[in-house]
């Protein structure tokens, strides 16, 4: 489905992906580990369109869309729940999540059968629905987040780092509804500096350490091993 070969990306002048390669299928919930400052983040935003990689290909359902802008690349089925939310806080929660439906806003109906949906994955959304989103609690402001990236209805949800700075009981909650997004039929590809939780809720899971790629394998064989032990999960 997803497709990455030897892409580097860069901010400014300092390169931040030296040549990362990796697949995901459709239908996998895989996971993104790594340190802050490893590249996850930068990673996430050149496979949405927001960082153009200067070598390299990307390519989704057998197309290549390194070079294609960020909306072509969110009508082709990939949305990116990004670090630290990014919600409009003086707009409602209605507003926020119709933001995220921008690129299908012609057909209203379908429109609303997706709002109808992820109200029905966060049940207090539809409570708060005329609440400023910047009152909303931390967990509540990832659920809305979260809610925001389904709207475009994507066949591959990028979500980085969606337990930042939440209590332990809201991650739970948070990561049984990503299982939930993933069953439901949508491909999630899961930025997590939450190793034991991420690798917990996944298929399999790559390994990203200054910009490079340097372990990948099935979760239940990343969560024990050693190095990622120590390192990620604090055994």
């Amino acid at each position: 489905m997803l497709e990455l070969n030897d892409v580097h990306s860069s901010i400014g002048k300092h390169e931040i992906l030296g040549g990362v390669s990796l697949r995901i299928e459709e239908g996998e919930l895989v996971c993104l580990l790594g340190a802050n400052g490893a590249g996850k983040s930068t990673l996430f935003k050149t496979i949405a369109g927001l960082i153009r990689p200067w070598r390299g290909e990307i390519s989704f359902e057998g197309e290549v869309i390194s070079r294609k802008s960020p909306d072509r690349i969110v009508r082709r089925g990939i949305s990116l729940c990004p670090e630290g939310r990014k919600l409009f806080p003086r707009l409602s929660v209605r507003k926020n999540l119709m933001m995220g439906a921008y690129t299908r806003y012609r057909d209203k109906k379908e429109v609303a059968e997706t709002l109808r949906e992820v109200y029905d994955l966060f049940p207090i959304l539809e409570e708060r629905s005329e609440q400023d989103a910047g009152t909303l609690s931390g967990g509540e402001q990832q659920m809305l987040a979260i809610g925001r990236a389904l709207m475009c209805r994507p066949r591959l949800l990028l979500l980085d780092e969606p337990s930042l700075g939440l209590a332990p009981l809201v991650v739970k909650k948070i990561m049984e509804t990503i299982e939930d997004i993933n069953r439901r039929g949508v491909t999630v590809f899961l930025s997590e500096q939450n190793a034991g939780m991420a690798l917990a809720i996944s298929v399999r899971g790559y390994v990203l350490e200054n910009g490079r790629m340097v372990l990948e394998g099935k979760a239940s064989e990343l969560a024990g091993n050693e190095e990622v032990k120590k390192a990620y999960i604090g055994a």
